[in-house]
């Protein structure tokens, strides 16, 4: 058995049993892949796969249980060169985060900004993505962290650490009708077109909030683009609702801002990795920057929790800041 052959299946598996596709990402040919994968379900005495002529259809149930311990060992292995890198190497490594549209163009730059100054030879990558890719990167270990919205599918491998809570606000031009009012009420928005995000992609489902009240929202637009809903408004498409940390004072003076802390709940943003996921000293500094109540100790206390409801119990006491 070798760790190569650990890797094919794994990332065929990844692929969508697509061994042309997993050859394509790995370097390598799919005559290699399919010899490899033979030669260890002959080693071990089980299909792994299932065929259907000569490709693979699907993964048998002793074959999902393999490739589960496989993702263990490569991810062992993995950690064991992190760890030595650590040690002879504390600023060289890299840092892969996961995280929305609004978090990477409104939350994160200036954490980046001072990250990037700190640990210049750190590599970052961000990539965005929906909560459901979130968890889909962390799993697979395409990135280390996740900063994230919606974790109501998070299972306990995943640690959840509470950042920051964050409000609506509306938008309306400056000739709208509602320009003026001091204080919007639910009754007043039904009366406009609304345009704000994609409950699907963020799990901030304003639709909910009208449902609730026993109002219909006339929702016209959905985007994950905060910059795109602001345009829109400002053809006359409708009346937005953005996070409120998506507003930029230089950039949105010709739009009014409304408050909506009233009509909307607030929402919590986490920074998610996988428990199993070796924290190097650059990765709790991230953190911190991030926010700074989430020091080493507090991270590590958060670690030792079983659960996330135990994880938010922890920070019961502690006041997050809104943004």
């Amino acid at each position: 058995m070798k760790l190569q052959q650990l890797r094919y299946i794994i990332e065929v598996a990844n692929n969508e049993l697509n061994v042309s596709l997993t050859a394509e990402k790995l370097y390598t040919s799919q005559p290699g892949i399919s010899k490899q994968i033979k030669q260890l379900e002959e080693e071990l005495g089980v299909q792994i796969f299932l065929r259907s002529g000569k490709h693979l259809s699907d993964i048998t149930p002793i074959g999902m249980k393999i490739i589960d311990v496989a993702r263990d060992i490569l991810n062992k292995t993995h950690d064991i060169k992190v760890i030595a890198q650590e040690f002879t190497k504390p600023n060289l490594g890299t840092l892969s985060i996961t995280t929305t549209y609004t978090q990477a163009r409104y939350a994160l730059p200036s954490v980046i900004q001072k990250f990037m100054q700190v640990y210049p030879e750190i590599a970052l990558k961000i990539e965005q993505g929906d909560a459901a890719q979130s968890i889909s990167n962390l799993k697979n270990r395409v990135t280390d962290f996740a900063v994230m919205t919606d974790i109501s599918n998070l299972n306990d491998e995943m640690i959840a650490l509470p950042c920051y809570h964050w409000n609506h606000a509306i938008v309306v031009t400056k000739e709208h009708p509602l320009a003026n009012k001091t204080i919007i009420q639910l009754d007043e928005l039904v009366q406009y077109p609304l345009i704000s995000y994609d409950s699907t992609k963020d799990g901030t489902d304003i639709g909910q909030t009208f449902i609730e009240a026993g109002k219909s929202a006339n929702i016209v637009f959905n985007t994950a683009d905060a910059g795109l809903i602001k345009t829109y408004v400002k053809l006359g498409a409708g009346v937005g609702v953005i996070a409120k940390m998506a507003i930029d004072e230089q950039y949105d003076q010709d739009l009014v801002i409304l408050n909506a802390s009233h009509i909307f709940s607030y929402h919590t943003t986490y920074i998610v990795f996988l428990r199993s996921l070796y924290l190097r000293n650059y990765m709790y500094d991230f953190i911190y920057q991030f926010s700074a109540h989430l020091d080493k100790k507090m991270v590590n206390q958060a670690i030792t929790c079983t659960n996330n409801n135990q994880i938010l119990t922890m920070f019961n006491g502690v006041k997050l800041m809104v943004k």
